[in-house]
């Protein structure tokens, strides 16, 4: 679904009748559709005709067609008439939503739940390829997403809260629909891309419906940047008090841009912390109480216990100043109950790491005035524009291409998205002959179609063989140091291991002959 009324009407007639929902991004692939709808043993999907993406159709329900093909499971299909574009509709399994609401009751009769029954499921990319259904249950999760609402938004009767993220993200589920509407606020959806028809597509919606809170992430402020401030000024932005930052962590160049330009150096800039798992945010500045420092993610929200780790020893670092990773101590209602039909995964991925304390998964600093930096993520997940892809399910959808026989992939940083998306690719010999470029060209589309255009690599560089050690395993430490350094020859580390190290040396010239670096041949 893209992100339109009727899709947050289905979520709450979900949540009203007891059912549990899972909401899809409408970017993902049949086959990525096809993994969430087989995990979640869902029986009814509710899509639209068509989406709208820089003012051209996306075929929404041809890539439901393709997903639901031969699943047992599915047993209707419902179409919401959103543009109108010719679709195939398949009788009886599909039913146009307009003609099956007229056949409905007026009334319908609220469904008691148990405080820990679930709520929805939220699939996000976990290192091992396959996609984890996180499940969030009823009373923990809307407490929490309503009283973090309240506190970090600073939400007075009155106020319009703008939220510009998709409702298939957690973002979107928590500060769209289920945070805002708890405490009776106004909440705007916003379905598009910040730059089309021109980059003043924010700044039009804030003047036009005097939004009061907004709330976006770091790649769309970085992107927003490049253009001229002109953009922004020249609209009415006086209604705005409070400016939100969210999916990755914010460069403080970009956080300046957003208080000055955007915040006119009156607004509370949020820059906020969480996750999928969390439910809500768990690190954030208070408005009006919390000083503020551009990149930081300042203090934790009430009840959150945040601790550092040594990631070697697993020990709490106590002093002030620390580097280390980031973990939680004690529960808190908005944490995600369980990985669906998978617990023990569950336990494993959060608890098991450094037991007796929820691991988030990334690094972080805490300095001399106990504020939080965000340094990213210490698992093989990459953070692309917000989106959480895991490494090992690109590495999948690459090699699913009888051309690539190998793959390696890791993120590198990017001044706008966050980070950027780098494979390494062995080639098939039979392919060998074709052109680079539309070898490159196939193994993206190969990306685009078992997963979605956002995990498509930005670099694919072609290589013979992949560093590995003598037991097989692929150094992906030296990818990253290759593909992030400009002189990596210098911070390899340890390379001992590796059964050969000319391999190494092959790649840093390709890559650095990529990026117009100079070469030298001198690895020991």
């Amino acid at each position: 679904m893209p992100t339109c009324l009727e899709a947050v009407y289905a979520m709450l007639a979900c949540a009203r009748i007891g059912a549990i929902h899972s909401v899809v991004f409408g970017g993902f692939s049949a086959n990525a559709l096809k993994e969430r709808i087989l995990d979640s043993e869902c029986k009814i999907v509710f899509t639209t005709d068509q989406g709208m993406r820089k003012g051209r159709p996306v075929n929404l329900k041809e890539i439901v067609d393709e997903a639901v093909k031969e699943l047992k499971c599915v047993e209707h299909v419902i179409i919401h008439k959103n543009t109108g574009g010719k679709i195939d509709m398949q009788e009886p399994r599909d039913i146009w939503f307009e003609e099956g609401i007229e056949r409905q009751e007026t009334e319908c009769e609220i469904e008691k739940m148990d405080s820990e029954s679930e709520l929805f499921l939220l699939y996000t990319s976990g290192s091992t390829g396959k996609p984890k259904g996180i499940a969030h249950t009823t009373a923990g999760y809307l407490l929490y997403t309503a009283i973090t609402f309240r506190y970090i938004f600073n939400y007075h009767e009155g106020d319009v809260h703008a939220c510009v993220a998709d409702i298939g993200w957690i973002t979107g589920h928590s500060y769209v629909v289920y945070g805002p509407l708890c405490v009776g606020a106004t909440s705007m959806l916003f379905d598009g891309v910040p730059i089309h028809p021109d980059a003043s597509r924010y700044w039009e919606v804030i003047e036009k419906h005097k939004v009061t809170t907004f709330y976006t992430s770091p790649t769309a402020i970085r992107l927003l940047m490049q253009f001229s401030d002109d953009y922004v000024l020249k609209h009415d932005l006086s209604s705005l008090r409070i400016i939100g930052s969210v999916g990755e962590p914010i460069n403080p160049e970009a956080w300046r841009w957003y208080y000055k330009v955007v915040g006119q150096e009156k607004c509370t800039v949020v820059d906020t912390y969480w996750q999928t798992e969390t439910g809500g945010v768990i690190l954030t500045p208070i408005p009006s109480v919390t000083p503020l420092k551009p990149g930081a993610t300042s203090l934790p929200f009430f009840g959150i216990q945040p601790v550092v780790l040594d990631p070697n020893s697993g020990d709490v670092i106590d002093t002030m100043v620390a580097d280390g990773v980031l973990a939680i101590k004690s529960s808190w209602p908005g944490i995600a109950r369980s990985i669906y039909g998978d617990h023990d995964r569950y336990l494993m991925t959060y608890f098991s790491p450094y037991p007796g304390f929820y691991f988030t998964g990334d690094s972080v600093h805490r300095d001399q005035h106990g504020y939080f930096w965000i340094n990213g993520r210490v698992d093989d997940v990459i953070n692309v524009s917000g989106h959480r892809l895991g490494t090992m399910e690109i590495e999948s959808a690459l090699v699913s291409h009888p051309a690539c026989v190998e793959a390696a992939v890791v993120g590198t940083p990017h001044d706008i998205k966050g980070q950027s998306i780098f494979a390494y690719c062995t080639i098939n010999p039979q392919y060998k002959h074709l052109d680079p470029k539309e070898l490159e060209a196939m193994l993206k589309n190969q990306v685009a179609q078992q997963i979605s255009k956002i995990a498509i690599p930005d670099t694919i560089v072609f290589t013979n063989t992949l560093p590995k050690t003598r037991s097989g395993k692929i150094m992906r430490r030296i990818l990253r140091k290759i593909s992030t350094d400009s002189n990596p020859r210098q911070s390899l580390g340890d390379i001992s291991t590796l059964s050969d190290p000319a391999v190494v040396d092959t790649l840093i010239n390709k890559v650095q002959e990529l990026l117009g670096l100079p070469k030298r041949c001198d690895l020991q």
